[in-house]
């Protein structure tokens, strides 16, 4: 690599590390500040909000990235343009394009770092985090379920689970079973159940009513053994938001979904979101380019970041918007996620085109 390359990604770098140092502890004092409305006595405390918002920021360092690419991107070579190396470096040569490109490659390089830290430190620990704070809220009188309610069908038999206790135990299990013709054969109540091996789960203090020729019997056991719809593999997994699985966890989250013949919509649309996340990214320290040419002669960066802070909250509700119609339109997820950042992608190049064809 050049010299004026590894110089030119430094500095990019250090705009990465500037827009991270800015961003990071806003939006954490934010969500410190959603934490600690539901800090209560007896229940979730202020030390468990702290360490829930500690062990979640690794994922507001991934839901960031393209902000800290775009931000950071018109920081490093904004200070260039400024101190006219930008200007020596096209004296040199160098070309608009060139320029771009070692942008995208230290661009490449934090979009890999992210996708690795995404995939294998921010999702393990925000699930934990997730999981410890559903734990205090449910140990407090205020919360009776901080979960939800988690249903799932095999067949004709329909399951439902009111809450999850400590260690993932299920509370408040109902089990409905169907005849052919949608009437009901029979329904089971149970306080808790055990998780046992092979997907079977011990169900306890259980009400069982069944209907034949019109006829209802009713018993009452102490346990009841039944062979599960919900796996133990995914139980702990069933509670948790789209956004805290890594690949491998949607991948398999969605194949269980449409075993028990639920709605993957929603999953499949986070699992696209991971693939597309890496091109908004790319796209946005590519986007950071012209705004580095269109005023080269400004005496300040202030007015380059408020335009790309206006460009980067304009991208995410854009996104969110088209995320939001593609569930409600049941759109195709892959176009779904994937459509705006190739369309940030296309204005991108089509911009940097543009200035090297003006230079």
């Amino acid at each position: 690599m050049n010299i004026w390359k590894r110089y030119l990604v430094k500095n990019v770098f250090v705009g990465f590390l500037a827009a991270a140092a800015l961003l990071i502890p806003l939006f954490t004092t934010f969500d410190l500040i959603n934490e600690l409305d539901d800090v209560s006595a007896g229940g979730y405390r202020w030390t468990q909000a702290v360490a829930v918002v500690l062990l979640t920021l690794p994922r507001r360092l991934i839901d960031l990235g393209p902000f800290i690419a775009l931000l950071g991107g018109i920081v490093g070579l904004g200070q260039l343009a400024i101190s006219q190396e930008l200007t020596a470096m096209r004296a040199a040569g160098v070309s608009v394009i060139n320029i771009a490109l070692v942008a995208v490659a230290a661009g490449t390089m934090l979009t890999v770092s992210l996708a690795a830290l995404d995939e294998w430190v921010a999702s393990p620990l925000q699930q934990r985090a997730l999981q410890m704070r559903d734990v205090a809220i449910n140990s407090s009188d205020e919360a009776a379920n901080a979960r939800g309610t988690l249903w799932a069908r095999r067949g004709n038999e329909v399951a439902r689970i009111d809450a999850l206790a400590a260690h993932n135990r299920p509370k408040g299990i109902e089990i409905f079973r169907y005849n052919q013709d949608l009437s009901l054969a029979s329904y089971i109540h149970a306080d808790e159940a055990t998780v046992l091996q092979a997907g079977s789960w011990m169900l306890k203090h259980v009400n069982f009513k069944q209907w034949s020729n019109g006829e209802e019997t009713v018993q009452n056991l102490n346990t009841l053994q039944w062979a599960s719809i919900f796996s133990s593999i995914y139980l702990k997994e069933l509670t948790l938001p789209s956004d805290s699985f890594s690949v491998k966890q949607l991948s398999r989250y969605i194949l269980f979904l449409k075993d028990t013949d639920q709605p993957a919509e929603q999953y499949r649309i986070a699992l696209w979101q991971k693939f597309g996340r890496p091109i908004l990214t790319l796209a946005m320290i590519l986007l950071a380019v012209p705004f580095t040419f269109v005023q080269q002669r400004s005496p300040g960066l202030g007015s380059r970041l408020a335009v790309g802070a206006i460009v980067g909250l304009l991208t995410y509700v854009g996104n969110q918007i088209i995320v939001n119609l593609g569930l409600l339109f049941t759109l195709d997820p892959g176009i779904t996620s994937l459509l705006p950042p190739l369309m940030i992608l296309s204005v991108a190049l089509a911009l940097v085109y543009r200035f090297d064809r003006r230079a």
